[in-house]
């Protein structure tokens, strides 16, 4: 029974048409990420319609950036065990399968740890160093520490989800995924609008959620019969196992702190403009974070649809794989520009009616969303590099075409032009470099390009 269960997993990606394999394993994950943002934009819309701008500026601009910044490491890194996981899984290696499950939760819960320890010491020095305003930083410091004192169960929800898309089950994290928003939002209802809580009610409504989703996503690895079979007393570091999630993972962690520590400088600037633009800014963040979830979510596709084929031997279907990602990803990146840049200001609304607040995020909105397309290389060749274990180079060239490259735009550029625009033009300008980068490296230098693809096939 196991292994017919596990080569059913295998076959739905390692056989048949590229497109509808990938597909299929993709929408899964759109709608868990989907109903991941609209959880957290509950808090957000609810919170701004209940409580006001200056809420609605400290559940996300800033305290979302130090959120993204910490928590986004160990995203990172635990992205090297879904990857090996699944290049295990392709193999059929089930002894290092059920290695890497036991390492990857020893993972979860120590970085949980050092991660809240992290989060409720260094909030209000970030804060501070971010030029958080006045009239929000009260705010901000409640919601963010109450925030890391649930952590653990929201990287525990991570890396769990992570193993279960690793072996081609995608469907389960997003039941698990719907159910928590659900019970976040209700929960959003009842402790702001009905107790009046404020931002600490939005706060222990997402720590709770995210304590829901854990629970029914751990239930399942333990009730599992298959080789990603989840027992307690087996969860401990496997060293060599470790070693090959770091060797992954940590570049991608990385990458995610530099681009954290690039948007904290972002969101600083952007603080100094007052708390119009905070709050324009937290808004946008949310509206523009309809795409990226699904750009993202195409990317752990392409990954995990690369990592199985490429540990079965598939090289051909590597390639397709790559191709076919970059088409969705274009075409996806175009749709959104197109209903953001028309439609954008009903979204708004969603968040405020306030009139300056408004103004400004639409002047966002219309600058940025009409540059989505140039990130597109950006997402899809990262992806597929990361699925055959490829990822210190592609770590280093998003750090400088990224990260350094739109740190350097801030200090030279900013100063002598001080405006919104100013600002966030240091995205689509950072995002055509860094594409152009990853187009030249994966093209010529890397295992998947055309200088090995003869020796490969």
């Amino acid at each position: 029974m196991q292994k017919l269960k596990s080569k059913s997993y295998q076959n739905a990606i390692t056989e048949g048409p590229i497109l509808t394999r990938l597909l299929l394993f993709f929408f899964p994950i759109v709608l868990g990420t989907f109903f991941q943002q609209l959880y957290n934009t509950s808090d957000a819309i609810i919170v701004g319609n209940f409580v006001g701008k200056r809420a609605l500026g400290a559940v996300g601009g800033t305290t979302g950036t130090i959120i993204n910044l910490l928590v986004g490491f160990f995203v990172g890194l635990s992205s090297g065990a879904t990857v090996i996981i699944s290049q295990y899984f392709g193999a059929k290696e089930e002894e290092k399968v059920k290695n890497s499950v036991h390492t990857s939760f020893a993972l979860a819960i120590s970085g949980g740890i050092v991660l809240m320890i992290l989060g409720l010491c260094l909030s209000p020095m970030m804060l501070t160093a971010m030029n958080t305003p006045d009239d929000i930083y009260p705010l901000s410091l409640q919601y963010i520490r109450i925030y890391f004192l649930g952590i653990i169960p929201n990287l525990v929800y991570n890396i769990a989800s992570g193993i279960l898309r690793a072996i081609g089950d995608t469907k389960r994290p997003l039941y698990f995924l719907i159910i928590s928003c659900f019970v976040n939002i209700v929960l959003d209802l009842l402790f702001v609008g009905v107790f009046h809580m404020g931002v600490a009610g939005a706060a222990i409504a997402t720590i709770i959620s995210q304590f829901v989703s854990a629970t029914l996503v751990v239930m399942t690895l333990l009730r599992t019969k298959a080789s990603y079979h989840l027992i307690p007393r087996c969860i401990h570091f496997e060293m060599p196992i470790l070693k090959r999630i770091t060797k992954i993972g940590l570049p991608a962690g990385l990458q995610s702190v530099m681009y954290s520590i690039s948007n904290v400088i972002i969101q600083s600037f952007i603080n100094s403009f007052g708390t119009d633009t905070v709050a324009a800014w937290t808004a946008y963040g949310k509206i523009d974070g309809l795409f990226w979830m699904i750009i993202g979510a195409l990317g752990i596709s392409v990954t995990t649809f690369i990592g199985q084929n490429y540990g079965a031997q598939k090289i051909s279907r590597v390639h397709k794989c790559v191709k076919v990602g970059l088409v969705l990803a274009f075409g996806i990146s175009i749709l959104f520009s197109i209903v953001l840049y028309f439609f954008g200001h009903y979204v708004y609304r969603l968040f405020t009616d306030d009139q300056t607040v408004l103004m400004i995020g639409m002047k966002i909105l219309h600058f940025l969303a009409p540059t989505f397309f140039t990130y597109v290389c950006i997402e899809v060749l990262a992806a597929a590099l990361r699925g055959i274990g490829d990822a210190f180079v592609p770590m280093i060239i998003t750090c400088l075409g990224v990260c350094a490259l739109r740190i350097v735009w801030l200090y030279t550029a900013v100063p002598s032009s001080p405006s919104i625009i100013t600002v966030i033009f240091s995205y689509p300008l950072t995002w055509v470099i860094t594409s152009l980068l990853f187009i030249i490296y994966y093209c010529f230098f890397s295992h998947l390009g055309f200088r090995k693809r003869v020796m490969f096939d």
